[in-house]
């Protein structure tokens, strides 16, 4: 049963990965009358959901089960999809985004949870990578077919991704429950215990605030920023399509986030994972040239695709309590909280001038360098006693 849940889920994770109006998101939603700007601040109105509702999402999901809460995700996901097939304007995109926010939040710390219980702590960071890596195999499956056979019929790629999570939600209902060893007791702690003792372990939220720096500089980036940069070096869409889909390529490289992490160790990664994506931003700020421009792109791309994996084991092995959902939901609003001030800060300075934008991120991977340097000393010294 271990096996089959982690099956279902690698299948999951494929098939809601073929976005199909993933190579031009942004320009989807300009086509629709939505600015930038609008863009980001529907991002962020979305973050400060989130904030409201992982924790009670994280406690309905340690009590009704991993299963039941994967199923009404699923299906919700599926109508969110809906939804933006026939969006238009501000309104129906922000209405999409709410839905998203409410699945977004359930699944957090649940997909991740059943493959940890189901792979052990061992094996889980591999684990970690493919499921990622299908994901982005899904995307570039979706990728492939928007540039070869879509092209300029954006309504069309919406209604094949409304297809591809109508049937991600019917596979959904062939997982088993799986739940901790002591389950039972886990469902009566209260949550101000379960809060308690998430934040009480050494250097979590300077950690936490790192992973969000870093994630959503290349959220921001590669999936808003990269397409006006594109724009701006004169690239067309059959090109933004071929270097879209090449950048998703990349994404299939987390398979092997654990074998890298395990020869350069942990302060090893993070020098790694913050120079990286800093070093691209600075290209993407100083260059109005293709070449260099989809060369910084496909940096940030392939640091996220191994950063990802190594980051959720580490989350997962800092969990001190068996309200697994609960406690990760919590790690997630410190993420969305970050996220939020990220997104606006991104989408103001690029309305300005997108080089504005590179260089906060660059400012911002060196801070959250700072922040993960600062959390392994502090776990190093709580390790040693």
């Amino acid at each position: 049963m271990q096996k089959r849940n982690i099956y279902i889920l690698y299948a999951l994770a494929l098939l809601q990965g073929m976005v199909f109006y993933g190579p031009v998101a942004t320009l989807y939603r300009q086509a629709q009358g939505v600015t930038i700007f609008q863009i980001t601040l529907i991002e962020s109105i979305s973050y400060l959901l989130c904030i409201l509702l992982e924790v009670p999402w994280g406690v309905v999901a340690d009590r009704i089960g991993y299963k039941k809460t994967m199923v009404i995700c699923a299906w919700l996901y599926f109508l969110s999809k809906i939804i933006f097939w026939q969006a238009s304007g501000f309104g129906g995109f922000l209405a999409e985004r709410v839905l998203l926010s409410v699945v977004v939040t359930g699944l957090s710390g649940v997909d991740t949870s059943i493959l940890y219980l189901c792979a052990g702590p061992d094996h889980s960071q591999r684990v970690f990578g493919i499921y990622n890596s299908l994901g982005m195999a899904g995307l570039l499956t979706a990728s492939a077919v928007f540039t070869f056979f879509v092209g300029d019929n954006y309504r069309l790629a919406a209604l094949l991704t409304v297809l591809s999570y109508g049937a991600a939600a019917i596979l959904c209902l062939g997982l088993t429950e799986v739940r901790p060893a002591d389950s039972h007791r886990a469902r009566r702690e209260p949550f101000v215990t379960t809060l308690r003792t998430t934040l009480a372990v050494p250097g979590l939220l300077g950690f936490l605030v790192a992973v969000g720096l870093l994630t959503e500089t290349h959220q921001t980036v590669t999936v808003f920023l990269n397409q006006l940069q594109y724009e701006r070096c004169g690239m067309g869409s059959a090109a933004i399509g071929g270097v879209y889909i090449a950048a998703t390529l990349l994404g299939l490289c987390g398979v092997w986030s654990a074998r890298l992490t395990g020869k350069t160790g942990t302060r090893g990664a993070a020098v790694l994972f913050c120079a990286v994506p800093a070093l691209a931003c600075a290209l993407l700020a100083s260059t109005d040239r293709a070449l260099l421009s989809v060369g910084g792109i496909w940096l940030l791309r392939l640091s996220d695709t191994l950063f990802q994996p190594f980051q959720v084991r580490l989350q997962n092995e800092q969990v001190r309590t068996d309200n697994r959902a609960t406690a990760l939901s919590i790690h997630a609003m410190v993420l969305d909280m970050v996220a939020i001030l990220t997104n606006l800060s991104f989408g103001a300075l690029a309305e300005r001038d997108l080089r504005l934008a590179f260089g906060f991120g660059v400012g911002i991977c060196a801070a959250a360098l700072a922040l993960l340097l600062r959390w392994q000393r502090l776990r190093t010294r709580a390790m040693n006693g």
